[in-house]
C-alpha cells in the first residue's frame, strides 16, 4: 500500500515550483494569497520566473529547484505551477532519498502525470490537482477547495451524473492514472505505473483524435486496460479532428477499447482541464460505483 505523506497543519511551509512552463510572479500572485489564506507559509522556488525558451528555467535549474523541495524537511508539500511541457526531461535526474525520510504531497496535474506516476511506482500517493497558475480560475472554487482537502487530510468524495456509455458496477482499487498522453509516454520507463486490480482516470486536452485512438490502442496493446478494477473517463477538452473527421468523439473511442472488458466505466467525471478539476489522491484505494443515478467515489479505507 502506497505511503500517505502527513496532512498539513495550519503553519507550515509549502513551495511552489515550476517543473514544466514558465510562469510569471504576477500569475503566482493569487497562489500565493489563497495558501496564505488557508494558513500556510509560502516558498517560490528559484523556478519562478526563470525563463529559458517556454521553460521555467534550463532543466538543471528546474531538477535543481525541486530537488531543493524534496530534501528540505521544513517543506511539507509542493504544489506545482503549471504543466505544458518539461517535467519527464528532469525527472530521471532527480534522488527521492531525502523525500523518502521525510514525505509530503507533491500536487499537480497534466504534465505533472509524470510526477504523479513516478510517486506511485516509487510507493509514495500524491495529488492530481490544481496548479498555482489557475487558483483563481473562474468556475473552479470546488475544485480548489478539494485540493485544500486532500491536503490537509479532510474526507472527500465526489459524484459525476449519468452518461449514456457508463457501465454499472462497483470497484475498489487505488486510484491511478491522469494525462492521457503522458500515461502513453510514460510506458516503458521508470514512471510507468501497473494498473492491474486498480482504477484507472483519463483526461486530455487539445489532442487529435486520431491520437486519442492512437493512444488507446497503444495502452490496450501493453495490457493496460485488461485488469482494471475500473476506468474514470474525465473531460477531453477541445479535441482536434482531421481535414477528413474521426467519426467518433473522444468518449466513443474509449468505449471501443472499455467495452472489450468487464470493469466499470464512469463517463463525463470532472477531472482534467476544465474548472471542474478534483483533487484525486494518486494511490489511494477508493470505491468506484456506477449506477443509473450517476457515479459516486469515495476512498475506501
Amino acid at each position: 500500500m502506497p505511503i500517505t505523506p502527513p496532512a498539513l497543519r495550519p503553519g507550515d511551509q509549502v513551495a511552489i515550483v515550476g517543473t514544466a512552463r514558465k510562469v510569471s510572479f504576477e500569475e503566482m500572485a493569487a497562489a500565493v494569497e489563497i495558501l496564505t489564506g488557508w494558513g500556510l507559509r509560502v516558498v517560490l522556488g528559484e523556478s519562478i520566473t526563470a525563463e529559458h525558451h517556454q521553460f521555467a528555467g534550463p532543466d538543471e535549474l528546474r531538477a535543481r529547484d525541486l530537488q531543493q523541495q524534496l530534501d528540505n524537511p521544513d517543506i511539507r508539500a509542493v504544489i506545482c505551477a503549471r504543466g505544458g511541457y518539461g517535467t519527464t526531461r528532469i525527472i530521471d535526474q532527480l534522488d527521492f532519498s531525502g523525500f523518502a525520510r521525510h514525505p509530503k504531497w507533491i500536487a499537480g496535474f497534466s504534465d505533472i502525470t509524470a510526477l504523479n506516476c513516478h510517486l506511485l511506482r516509487l510507493g509514495y500517493e500524491s495529488i492530481h490537482g490544481v496548479m498555482a497558475f489557475i487558483f483563481n480560475q473562474t468556475g473552479g472554487d470546488e475544485s480548489l477547495e478539494s485540493l485544500r482537502r486532500a491536503l490537509f487530510g479532510e474526507s472527500v468524495s465526489y459524484s459525476a451524473p449519468a452518461h449514456p456509455l457508463n457501465r454499472f458496477g462497483t470497484a475498489v482499487g487505488e486510484l491511478v492514472g491522469g494525462n492521457l498522453s503522458l500515461l502513453q509516454n510514460l510506458t516503458g520507463t521508470a514512471s510507468d505505473c501497473p494498473t492491474a486490480g486498480r482504477i484507472l482516470f483519463l483526461e486530455d486536452i487539445a489532442e487529435y483524435l486520431m491520437n486519442v485512438d492512437r493512444m488507446l490502442v497503444h495502452l490496450d496493446r501493453t495490457g493496460k486496460l485488461r485488469d482494471l478494477a475500473g476506468l474514470l473517463v474525465g473531460h477531453f477538452t477541445d479535441p482536434q479532428d482531421n481535414a477528413i473527421p474521426f467519426g467518433q468523439t473522444a468518449y466513443e473511442i474509449i468505449d471501443t477499447y472499455a467495452r472489450k472488458y468487464n470493469f466499470p466505466v464512469a463517463y463525463s467525471f470532472p477531472v482534467g482541464h476544465e474548472p471542474q478539476n478534483m483533487a484525486l489522491i494518486c494511490g489511494r484505494r477508493a470505491r468506484l460505483v456506477v449506477g443509473a443515478q450517476g457515479t459516486r467515489l469515495e476512498y475506501a479505507d
